[in-house]
């Protein structure tokens, strides 16, 4: 429950009594039904159960995420037992008010509420709650979870993650973990407003849920290393001015080119690109390209064709921003044989573009390019995801742009 338009946004606990829970299905099975008896029992001695009711809109949100995920239903009453059923406290502007009695996660159907009856049953669920995007949580997370690649690729402990992105408010925050709590789920979270994270730590606390504060620590870790106290605002806030920085102008700028550029387009802006990349056809250079733009990097991609001359302004540009981009043959053979069939070209159609002897060919004639031009760095993309081929391009380029002891990217902000 939350607290009352006058409190803060931080939950108060200090009048919480934690209770033990009772199931009454439990007790049915456990013990044998007592006689009848004429004297009647106290309502005081039976203290009223209290329910907390989920939304049925959230209900609808996880019958959905199961449904797109595979997950069978189970649609069967489960009770929370341990810390996920004691009671939450609503503090007034004058007094406070214990709930008394057990609390249980099952809503009934009533006033707009309805009763949680779905269960996962196809694996943990991960809960990452942002006020903002999301991007920072998600990609934590899936950083975290390739850690355990050992046992998510065999269905062994399989994970289902949800975001739940600009959650701003208390209500839509307890919500979410209300039904975390439900689903036995954990709860990741960044909210840069350190009430609403409190407010979340607690409730996680109370409930009994697992969670992991990722913006938190590195922010007062941060603000202590710099001395100054921090916003509290999420980075698309309504109060923040620079949403739309001269970085994102500067972002939105590199991508027009980067695709304007595309596959040799337009040689003659070579020179106004940051980086240049070249190699023959599959070698991941439109894909890199987008990347690397998206981060604020203006980059032209030069294809390498046997016989086809390169432009002349490839070799006049500064060829400490040329990246060359090599694979192995039998890869792009397959890489190039299902290109093929994607565009329609069958038996009868059949070119030399995925015969094994003309792709050896072309990858000589680039190495040759590649030879006499040794400024180039070379590197090789097989096995390799554009997200790694990217650090390396980038870990390269700001080497040899700001000449450092250190291989490392630098921003200044």
């Amino acid at each position: 429950m939350i607290c009352s338009t006058t409190c803060s946004a931080t939950l108060n606990f200090a009048n919480l009594r934690p209770t033990p829970i009772t199931s009454s299905i439990s007790e049915s099975k456990s013990k044998p039904s007592s006689p009848p008896t004429s004297e009647p029992i106290s309502p005081s001695s039976q203290p009223p159960t209290r329910k907390i009711r989920t939304s049925q809109q959230l209900n609808r949100w996880s019958r959905a995420r199961s449904l797109r995920s595979g997950r069978k239903l189970d649609r069967s009453l489960q009770n929370i037992t341990g810390k996920a059923a004691d009671s939450l406290v609503r503090t007034g502007s004058n007094s406070s008010d214990e709930l008394g009695g057990s609390v249980s996660l099952m809503g009934s159907e009533d006033n707009g509420m309805e009763e949680t009856e779905v269960t996962a049953a196809g694996g943990k669920s991960i809960y990452m709650v942002s006020d903002g995007t999301g991007w920072t949580a998600e990609h934590s997370v899936n950083a975290a979870l390739g850690q355990f690649d050992y046992c998510l690729v065999d269905r062994v402990c399989p994970v289902n993650t949800h975001l739940f992105s600009g959650i701003d408010d208390i209500d839509r925050l307890m919500e979410v973990i209300k039904q975390a709590a439900v689903e036995g789920a954990m709860v990741v979270y960044t909210l840069a407003d350190p009430s609403m994270a409190e407010s979340a730590r607690q409730a996680c606390q109370l409930w009994g849920v697992p969670s992991a504060d990722i913006l938190g620590p590195l922010t007062e870790a941060i603000a202590s290393h710099l001395g100054v106290t921090p916003s509290g605002l999420s980075r698309w806030a309504p109060g923040r001015s620079n949403s739309l920085s001269e970085d994102y102008f500067r972002r939105i700028e590199a991508i027009e080119f980067t695709i304007k550029q595309d596959d040799g387009t337009l040689p003659q802006n070579l020179h106004k690109a940051d980086i240049v990349l070249a190699g023959v056809s599959r070698t991941g250079k439109t894909p890199l390209s987008i990347y690397l733009a998206q981060k604020g990097y203006k980059v032209a991609n030069v294809p390498i064709v046997m016989n086809v001359e390169l432009p002349s302004t490839l070799f006049e540009v500064d060829p400490e921003k040329v990246f060359g981009l090599t694979i192995n043959a039998v890869v792009l053979q397959t890489i190039r044989t299902a290109r093929a069939k994607t565009l329609g070209l069958g038996e009868e159609g059949r070119s030399n573009y995925s015969e094994m002897d003309y792709v050896k060919e072309e990858l000589e004639f680039a190495g040759k390019i590649f030879v006499q031009n040794p400024v180039w760095p070379v590197i090789e993309v097989t096995g390799k995801a554009i997200e790694e081929t990217a650090a390396i391009v980038l870990r390269l380029f700001h080497d040899r742009k700001n000449k450092c002891l250190m291989p490392r990217i630098s921003k200044r902000y």
